[in-house]
């Protein structure tokens, strides 16, 4: 009977944003990026090889894809089949306990887990290094779900070259984010779109990859010296310079809406008021606060004027992937 592999691996909220594809085959980044893996959202996938299948089986939360929505997951199971030798089509079950397309990392957790549960249920046994190569072929910030605590991605130049390495794990002292949850809908543009188009378009692109590498280096100082002050402040800047390049691109697109805007006046309101609070966002309109977890009751309370408490939730550092077999 074929094995059946169960990997779960936690999303993670990028510090300093990838923004931008050098080779979309490879899905080689323009910058490195630097992230924190969160414990609050997760997807656990379980992948069997079976000869007797005649087309790789996806069910996601509970409903099986059509082929035309699965394309992208049978494309990395390929990848899978190419390096292992496996020539049996897989049946893929996956639970994804993130928003889907709303800037919470869905593809990053998603990807790591279907790369660490593929190979293994293929044979292969890659070590985290390859693990996150490997992951990076399915969505590129899925190369850092692979590890746990604060993690760097290095662009590279090559596929041997780009690659997630763990900066810090676990976490030591008191950083955590909440997610403000706007909206778990489809996004204006996608990830891949957007990056494509900012690239081909913002005359400001070349001054982005120059500043994300500069950014890239005060972050590693400031994780290491356990500055939460300095990570909030690159964090809110380098979030704001990507977004800022999507207003520059041709034609213009966004992800903000007003809510996203509010959450934003909020947070830039209490650290006015002496709280220790900055925000990041990625390719959606959710806002992650960067904050103490001594600081939280402060800030949900001053949030709750404008959302509902179940929109506000609270994560901290992250666990790397884990795989087991049955």
């Amino acid at each position: 009977m074929a094995k059946i592999v169960t990997a779960k691996a936690h999303t993670n909220i990028a510090l300093v944003k990838y923004w931008g594809k050098k080779d979309a085959d490879l899905m080689l980044p323009q910058n490195g990026s630097i992230s924190l893996t969160l414990d609050h959202f997760y997807t656990q996938t379980s992948v069997t090889f079976a000869t007797q299948l005649t087309a790789d089986e996806i069910e996601f939360n509970g409903q099986r894809l059509t082929a035309k929505k699965a394309a992208r997951i049978s494309q990395f199971l390929d990848l899978v089949r190419q390096q292992s030798g496996q020539t049996a089509y897989a049946k893929v079950v996956t639970e994804n306990h993130v928003p889907t397309s709303a800037g919470l990392a869905s593809s990053a957790s998603g990807f790591a887990a279907l790369a660490g549960a593929a190979s293994r249920a293929a044979g292969l046994q890659l070590d985290l290094t390859d693990l996150s190569r490997l992951a990076r072929r399915g969505s590129g910030s899925a190369t850092r779900s692979i590890f746990g605590g604060f993690v760097e991605w290095h662009a590279g130049h090559d596929d041997a070259s780009s690659y997630a390495e763990v900066l810090q794990d676990p976490v030591d002292w008191d950083i955590q984010m909440i997610a403000v949850v706007l909206k778990a809908t489809q996004k204006p543009i996608s990830s891949t779109a957007g990056m494509a188009r900012v690239v081909q378009t913002s005359p400001y692109y070349p001054a982005w990859v120059q500043t994300a590498e500069a950014d890239l280096k005060r972050m590693r100082q400031a994780i290491a010296a356990r500055d939460l002050q300095q990570v909030g402040q690159i964090a809110e800047t380098n979030a704001m310079r990507m977004h800022a390049l999507n207003l520059s691109a041709e034609p213009a697109f966004n992800y903000f809406t007003a809510e996203t805007l509010t959450a934003i006046q909020a947070v830039t309101d209490l650290r006015s008021q002496g709280v220790n609070c900055y925000y990041t966002l990625d390719a959606g309109p959710n806002v992650k606060i960067i904050c103490a977890g001594q600081d939280t009751d402060v800030i949900k309370t001053a949030l709750q004027q404008y959302f509902e408490p179940e929109q506000l939730i609270v994560a901290k550092p992250g666990p790397g992937i884990t795989i087991t077999e049955n």
